[in-house]
């Protein structure tokens, strides 16, 4: 019982990977808690139409993974509009990434709807999704099930595009991420695996710590093996994978990316050599690797000295910066770019 202890208490450290608690991230301006609704009194709910703004499902059908949803719809949002999954890292809740990340500016702008799952503490006492139990990242089981529930009662919900989901979160919701890109190819055209981990990489708590730091080494057809096992019947193509880092990250090891490389273009079969590579604002390189029809499928996004966190630009309008959102490039516009649901 110490031990386990031990372990989650190191794990609070160490997966701080995405989480402060939501009062330090909290930043002028932006709205408070998941529930909190900011609503004018009543009397004046009566001049001003309601705007749209993140809000909590109940019930979305069946949550064997106990999370619970928050979703946004913009005002005016179209049918056949596509549905982005933001996947908040631990200690953070729903609200805490969905406006850090500026996914509501993107949401607005492009037109499409945003699920955002929020970790319970009963499920994980620092509220990191547990991408680390195959429990919760198999096959529509725990967590990722109650996920993609979430994602079903949206596309009933706004007439949404089942072609165009996408997924996306930043440290252990980036290790989620690779899950359900795993798990469920079938199911996602797209993911941004932001300061995250390959998926396979750890199947229990222990095993993480290493997964994080200093990250595991494997072949690139290991890595693929991994991704193939989750779905042994999938015969179709797989999701495009976006892959961030900063490489002063000692959070979540920088090496995790190159690791992340070699498993989805593997799974993609390609090869190792990138097929062109571009140098983006904020200290960034892009490297893309296409496969055999001359489509990008993988792209690996480097940001120099950048530590643990998602990129972010508030004077372009993309996200605020504070804890675990740091100043450098708007990773939401280009996530959006890559998966070609921008306006």
């Amino acid at each position: 019982m110490h031990t386990s202890l031990r372990l989650l208490t190191t794990l609070v450290a160490a997966l701080a990977a995405a989480a402060a608690p939501t009062v330090v991230l909290a930043q002028p301006g932006q709205p408070g808690q998941p529930g909190h609704s900011g609503q004018l009194p009543s009397e004046s709910r009566q001049l001003q139409p309601r705007a749209a703004q993140l809000e909590p499902v109940a019930d979305f059908g069946s949550n064997p993974g106990a999370l619970s949803m928050y979703r946004y719809a913009p005002d005016g949002l179209p049918a056949g509009s596509p549905v982005v999954v933001v996947l908040h890292g631990c200690g953070q809740g729903a609200a805490d990434y969905f406006d850090g990340a500026g996914w509501q500016q993107a949401a607005d702008t492009h037109k499409f709807a945003v699920v955002a799952p929020q970790q319970q503490s009963a499920n994980n006492a620092t509220r990191c999704f547990n991408w680390f139990e195959p429990g919760d990242t198999s096959r529509d089981s725990g967590e990722t099930a109650s996920i993609l529930r979430m994602v079903d009662h949206t596309l009933e919900a706004y007439g949404g595009d089942a072609t165009r989901v996408h997924v996306t979160g930043l440290s252990a919701g980036g290790a989620m991420t690779a899950s359900l890109l795993a798990a469920h190819p079938d199911r996602f055209a797209g993911g941004g695996i932001v300061a995250g981990i390959p998926y396979g990489c750890a199947t229990s708590m222990p095993t993480a710590f290493t997964c994080m730091n200093p990250g595991a080494t494997k072949t690139p057809e290991q890595w693929g093996d991994l991704v193939r096992a989750a779905h042994p019947g999938h015969d179709g193509r797989y999701p495009t994978v976006s892959i961030w880092h900063g490489s002063a990250d000692y959070t979540v090891a920088a090496a995790n990316a190159s690791e992340s490389v070699k498993q989805w273009t593997n799974a993609h079969a390609t090869d190792q050599e990138p097929d062109a590579t571009a140098e983006l604002p904020g200290d960034t390189v892009r490297n893309d690797y296409t496969d055999a029809s001359g489509a990008t499928v993988v792209r690996d996004y480097r940001v120099a000295g950048m530590g643990h966190g998602t990129p972010v630009r508030p004077a372009e309008n993309c996200g605020t910066a504070g804890t675990y959102f740091l100043d450098r490039i708007c990773s939401t516009g280009q996530l959006v770019t890559d998966w070609g649901i921008g306006s």
